[in-house]
């Protein structure tokens, strides 16, 4: 992981505790189920979006989602 990819990640983390959907839309676009679900959950407590949102952002891969299409495994865990 390169320096580039190292602060752009840290710029999504510090967007998702301001407004977790933002953080989310930065790393896996505003039509995505991911930010869908991060916005019901910045609505129904801040709290819940936060940490729907950095787990988002920490843990799945937007682009093996994108090439794999539809499937049961879609999340893909990195560290």
């Amino acid at each position: 992981m390169g320096l580039c990819s190292c602060c752009c990640r840290c710029l999504e983390i510090m967007c998702a505790i301001l407004l977790p959907p933002l953080g989310v839309c930065l790393r896996h676009g505003c039509c995505s189920m991911e930010f869908w679900i991060s916005v019901l959950l910045t609505i129904l407590g801040y709290l819940p979006g936060v940490l729907y949102a950095a787990y988002v952002i920490c843990s799945v891969d937007p682009d093996r989602v994108r090439r794999r299409g539809d499937s049961d495994d879609d999340y893909i865990y990195v560290a």
